[in-house]
């Protein structure tokens, strides 16, 4: 199989540069300053055992390759907010034997969120979902780092809706050649609601810091934040693993180490934030449990809070972190003292 990374960022460009260290062949796919940087200079890809320098193929879109492999896989790392973009651009690329990507070729999506999946669903024939449990970060054009030990990271996989195949199955051996471990799993869904529950804090990070470095205050904010999450998806008959199950399947596997030459960072959010790349991925975390909650009658305060705040950062390119605590607090007192007491009619 051919991998092509559709997003070579901290995710696509993690799991490219060790397919490509396992020995397999690999194409990224990048714009801007990042895919000049990989196109000229190659993928530096920093890891706890030390730098690897990868000059792989670099195109900004298919035209880049022409006709495509019947052999290749797509595996899409884009934010959830440029799916459509790249599906738009990616389904009707041509396949050697007749047919097009959308009808013939694997689909991986390998992103935050649950929303990118249906996206995908309506133009390709087959997609696949992973639970991306993989701490990477991608700040700067043409680097990557992953500081994870002795696993990079764990990619639950499954076919989405749900069930497993031989593509997979296949899939998922290359990528336990390469520092992962990829269980192949008939109910992927559940593991990526559990990492959207998770993942509600990226905002929170995004626009204060850290929440572990940010005191108990942030922490009792996060877990109102994450509550308000659950009680959307028991309303919505969502199943979710539980974190007794999370922790069985992760262990001590993926364990962060600090990396010479890389300053600590945050996570996707904060790192969008961090580029200033102008949109973030709030939308389709917060904003999927905002959705959800006004589907099923739930109040969701926080989650729109941050969803808004987020944005706004992106919108203005405000630099991550840089709310207060206590303008953060007091904004989240008057949200959900709206929600429990809306204001009247209009005069």
């Amino acid at each position: 199989m051919r991998y092509i990374i559709i997003g070579a960022g901290a995710v696509g460009g993690t799991v490219g540069g060790r397919l490509a260290q396992a020995g397999q062949e690999v194409v990224l796919v990048a714009r801007g300053a990042h895919g000049k940087a990989l196109a000229e200079d190659g993928l530096r890809l920093r890891v706890p055992q030390g730098e690897l320098h990868h000059r792989l193929p670099v195109v900004d879109g298919p035209d880049g390759l022409g006709t495509l492999r019947a052999d290749d896989v797509l595996l899409l790392a884009v934010k959830t907010q440029d799916t459509e973009a790249a599906l738009r651009a990616w389904g009707p690329a041509p396949v050697e034997g007749g047919g097009t990507a959308a009808d013939r070729l694997p689909l991986v999506c390998a992103q935050n969120g649950v929303e990118s999946r249906r996206i995908a669903l309506r133009r390709f024939r087959h997609v696949y979902g992973v639970c991306v449990w993989l701490p990477a970060t991608h700040v700067d054009p043409g680097v990557v780092s992953a500081a994870g030990t002795p696993l990079t990271g764990i990619l639950h996989l499954g076919r989405y809706p749900h069930g497993t195949d031989d593509t997979l199955r296949e899939i998922a051996a290359d990528l336990e050649k390469a520092y992962f471990e990829a269980p192949v799993v008939p109910d992927v869904s559940r593991w990526q609601y559990a990492k959207l529950l998770a993942n509600l804090g990226n905002a929170l990070e995004a626009v204060n810091g850290p929440v572990a470095d940010s005191g108990p205050e942030a922490q009792a904010l996060h877990a109102r934040v994450r509550a308000e999450g659950e009680a959307v998806l028991r309303a919505a008959g969502i199943a979710w693993t539980d974190a007794e199950e999370q922790k069985a399947a992760r262990g001590d596997k993926v364990t962060l180490v600090p990396l010479d030459g890389v300053p600590r960072g945050g996570g996707s959010s904060w790192q969008s934030l961090s580029r200033g790349t102008g949109t973030i991925e709030a939308d389709h975390l917060n904003g999927e449990i905002v959705l959800l909650g006004r589907l099923h009658g739930v109040p969701t305060p926080l989650n729109e809070l941050l969803q808004r705040l987020a944005n706004r950062f992106a919108r203005e390119r405000r630099a991550p972190g840089s709310l207060p605590l206590p303008e953060l607090v007091r904004l989240a007192d008057e949200a959900v003292a709206f929600v429990q007491e809306p204001p009247g009619p209009a005069a």
